[in-house]
């Protein structure tokens, strides 16, 4: 069975479209295909494969309602069975270790020709966990800075993540990386491979561990949301960003053309390429699956098990990185001195990010002003 985990580093770039319309199309190629909501919290690939409210998902599975063979059900498409999500039990974002164990064991042990998971955005240690399921998981970017940025910073703690799963606590190397988290900021602007470098002098065996996986993980790319061919070159610019920055190889899977179709189906409840087949959208998906169906499955070596991974440890690259200035701007610092990344282009996102915090000011102030009406009136806040 080929894992494929589908993530991005911001929402809104089109991951479960693809998700959804992916897992359709490799259906239609006699593929058994298991598709599962993993955007805890903000479900919703059921609406966009046109399926009902389900009343078992993986909310009354992890809260202990149901069996986890109870929680696949078909689905309206030939060889597509489908696992929801939840977005209404808290806590569900944030699972315990126990808990997510767990569900890797059940996802490992299904079997289908393909599992496809819709993680959600962000580098949550889960998401970044349920993404090193396979070395083939895919980064869904597009062309704006934002998802560039953003995108990159994911693959940038899915490289750290790598790297405190292989040094375990008490090799020379844990250690090293340890003394190091004291000066965080300096760190995140370390490039990996030169951070390699100085990994190898202090604990050659398991660096040599950790260059091997790196070697074996090759996530891949899809470009969604383009206008213009030009939109294109972004992908080869994030590919040579990854390989100098990260010491990564990453595969451009293919990219979609933005398609006005998308929200018309939308509307329907039926996936693109089942409300359009010959639509841009659906024909850049078929692409893709043809792709994904003439590759072959990897895996990481036998020794490495993501159920084993420290939670403690791993303090490098912050849980809500994509949040943390300092790093942002070591990412930011990256872009831009690989060319994927102009200064045009870093004034045009400082400006919406000014107007951003404009918003949040004024709704800042909205709500005090209601909480101000609400004690004079003698309510309880």
């Amino acid at each position: 069975m080929q894992i494929i985990p589908v993530a991005s580093g911001k929402g809104g770039v089109g991951k479960t479209l693809l998700s959804a319309n992916l897992a359709i199309a490799l259906g239609q190629a006699d593929k058994k295909v298991l598709l599962a909501d993993l955007d805890l919290g903000a479900s919703n690939l059921h609406l966009v494969i046109g399926q009902s409210a389900p009343k078992t998902g993986l909310g009354t599975y992890l809260t202990g309602q149901s069996q986890f063979k109870d929680i696949i059900m078909p689905t309206d498409y030939e060889n597509v069975s489908f696992i929801a999500g939840d977005s209404e039990i808290p806590g569900l974002t944030s699972l315990r270790t126990s808990k997510k164990n767990e569900l890797i064991r059940n996802f490992q042990e299904q079997d289908f020709d393909y599992l496809i998971l819709d993680l959600g955005a962000g580098t949550h240690l889960t998401i970044l966990d349920m993404f090193l399921l396979s070395p083939q998981g895919i980064i869904v970017t597009a062309p704006t800075v934002t998802a560039t940025l953003n995108g990159y910073l994911f693959l940038k703690n899915i490289v750290f993540r790598m790297m405190y799963n292989t040094f375990k606590k008490g090799t020379k190397a844990h250690q090293y990386l340890e003394a190091l988290k004291k000066d965080s900021a300096s760190l995140q602007r370390l490039y990996i491979p030169k951070l390699v470098e100085a990994l190898e002098k202090v604990d050659p065996e398991n660096t040599a561990l950790f260059k091997n996986r790196m070697s074996e993980f090759r996530p891949r790319m899809v470009l969604n949301m383009i206008d213009d061919p030009k939109d294109t070159d972004r992908a080869n610019k994030i590919r040579h960003s990854c390989q100098e920055f990260l010491g990564l190889n990453l595969e451009h899977l293919g990219v979609i053309y933005r398609d006005t179709m998308q929200d018309k189906a939308l509307a329907s409840r039926l996936p693109i390429i089942v409300y359009k087949p010959q639509s841009l959208v659906s024909q850049g998906i078929y692409r893709i699956a043809e792709k994904i169906i003439h590759s072959e499955t990897l895996k990481f070596d036998d020794e490495y098990d993501i159920t084993q991974a420290s939670e403690t440890s791993f303090q490098i690259a912050s849980e809500e990185a994509d949040e943390d200035y300092s790093q942002k701007m070591a990412y930011v610092e990256e872009l831009i001195g690989s060319g994927t990344l102009t200064m045009g282009e870093l004034a045009e996102t400082i400006k919406q990010q000014q107007f951003e915090l404009s918003q949040l000011k004024k709704e800042n102030l909205l709500l005090k002003k209601k909480l101000l009406d609400a004690a004079r009136q003698g309510f309880k806040i």
